[in-house]
């Protein structure tokens, strides 16, 4: 299997032709499997696609020195990104070839201070995938120390063809 990769140029990313043919689910999978570019935002934020399954998506990363906000704790943006990032695409595993999202609102519980260099993963699980809305709730947890270091939700919008 090849080796997982973030898009670095626009060249990088596939057609909106390649991706209308494939279901969410087969979407996400080629990502994992590196048959397809990931997001570039993975490669700027140190976090990538880890499983994904019909309805369920885990991606693992680690928030690095660039993450830290000016107190020196790992910004509240990383945990947001790596969310927002989950429960997306375990929405997006549930769509039909042709369909898209976007997220129309999510919300981030941080339950304590993440430090540099702890691996950790984003599991996320769509609770709802309706017609027209999807709803997601996903952790993030070390991987090693099994705290549990945020929560959250999102509410996507389906866009159909």
């Amino acid at each position: 299997m090849a080796e997982q990769y973030p898009a670095r140029s626009p060249a990088d990313l596939p057609t909106r032709e390649v991706v209308a043919k494939m279901t969410g689910l087969e979407y996400m999978q080629a990502i994992v499997e590196g048959r397809i570019a990931g997001a570039p935002i993975a490669a700027v934020m140190n976090f990538r696609m880890h499983e994904m399954k019909f309805g369920e998506a885990a991606f693992r990363g680690t928030a690095e020195f660039q993450h830290l906000n000016p107190m020196g704790g790992v910004h509240g943006g990383w945990y947001g990104t790596v969310l927002d990032s989950a429960l997306g695409c375990s929405v997006a595993t549930t769509l039909e070839a042709g369909a898209g999202y976007t997220t129309l609102e999510y919300k981030v519980n941080l339950t304590r201070a993440l430090k540099p260099g702890v691996l950790v993963e984003c599991r996320a699980r769509v609770q709802h995938a309706g017609r027209s809305t999807a709803v997601a709730e996903g952790t993030i947890i070390g991987v090693e120390d099994g705290k549990l270091y945020a929560t959250g939700s999102t509410t996507c919008i389906i866009l159909r063809g």
